[in-house]
């Protein structure tokens, strides 16, 4: 089993970070890897259960269902079922954020746990770390 595991600190208050970070339709409004985003069968974005259906800039899609979302943890979880441009089996990750009580900041943590094949390891680490730094960038940009 891979585990990648990125935290950082976003120059933003707990609720501006979770106010961009919990809508699990939102990447493309944030993050420069995504290009359009829907939820299948019209669901609700916090509707666990949900599936996010989504695309980068090169057209490969991805999808992705919600299994939590706690706006009182500020927590959410999901899996991949299907990322044909990602060689990956079994993804779930959770990405969770927490106050920073001495400076108003929020303190943001994401990670994934995969299987991938050995030949495709390197990339695939460094493609998701990526994801997940360029997501807290990307939501303290956006909540400002």
């Amino acid at each position: 089993m891979t585990r990648v595991y990125v935290s950082a600190v976003m120059p933003i208050s707990l609720e501006q970070a979770w106010r961009v970070l919990r809508d699990f339709n939102g990447l493309p409004n944030y993050h420069p890897f995504f290009a359009k985003s829907y939820i299948e069968d019209g669901k609700p974005a916090d509707q666990v259960g949900c599936v996010r259906h989504f695309h980068d800039h090169d057209g490969n899609a991805i999808r992705e269902e919600l299994l939590s979302l706690s706006d009182r943890e500020h927590l959410c979880c999901y899996r991949i079922l299907d990322a044909p441009a990602l060689p990956v089996r079994g993804y779930v990750s959770e990405m969770r954020l927490k106050p920073i009580t001495t400076s108003g900041q929020c303190f943001g943590e994401w990670w994934a746990e995969f299987e991938v094949d050995d030949a495709n390891h390197d990339d695939v680490v460094q493609r998701v770390g990526d994801t997940f730094r360029l997501a807290f960038e990307g939501a303290a940009e956006v909540g400002r």
